[in-house]
């Protein structure tokens, strides 16, 4: 079966993340979602919005903030394709993510994002506001397109 780029709200998308997702919660805010679909049902689901990192949002970066599929063969690179045209289109000249290390990155090489290194990582934990961590805190690999 072929797979088909189609429109989604973010709250459809955060609901498949809810559903699918190995380590990350649904987004709290978003910009616009891209799903994959089949004519089995959705497959797979971008979810774009504002750079976590401050010091990345400069009005003209968004970020992938969770791409979350079932497992279809090349839903992930259709995704982070589909993102960046949606993102250029509204006018933006950069999108990055982040993937954890043990994620191989062949979806992101093979629709022309590049690897910049590493980035972040560590517990948003502090005295004034304490948190508790449900989601990996190692360094992760920062990737980007423009």
């Amino acid at each position: 079966m072929s797979l088909n780029i189609t429109p989604v709200s973010i709250s459809e998308a955060n609901e498949f993340v809810r559903q699918q997702h190995r380590h990350h919660k649904p987004v709290a805010g978003a910009k616009f979602a891209v799903a994959v679909s089949d004519s089995d049902g959705v497959r797979g689901v971008a979810i774009v919005g504002r750079p976590v990192a401050r010091a990345l949002d400069d009005g003209w970066t968004l970020e992938v903030n969770r791409c979350c599929t079932d497992g279809a063969r090349n839903a992930c690179s259709m995704l982070y394709g589909a993102a960046w045209r949606a993102a250029r289109a509204m006018g933006y000249r950069r999108l990055i993510t982040y993937t954890l290390p043990a994620e191989g990155g062949g979806s992101l090489r093979a629709v022309g994002w590049r690897l910049i290194g590493q980035a972040g990582g560590g517990s948003w934990n502090c005295p004034s506001r304490p948190r508790v961590d449900t989601h990996p805190t190692q360094e992760k690999l920062r990737w980007e397109i423009e």
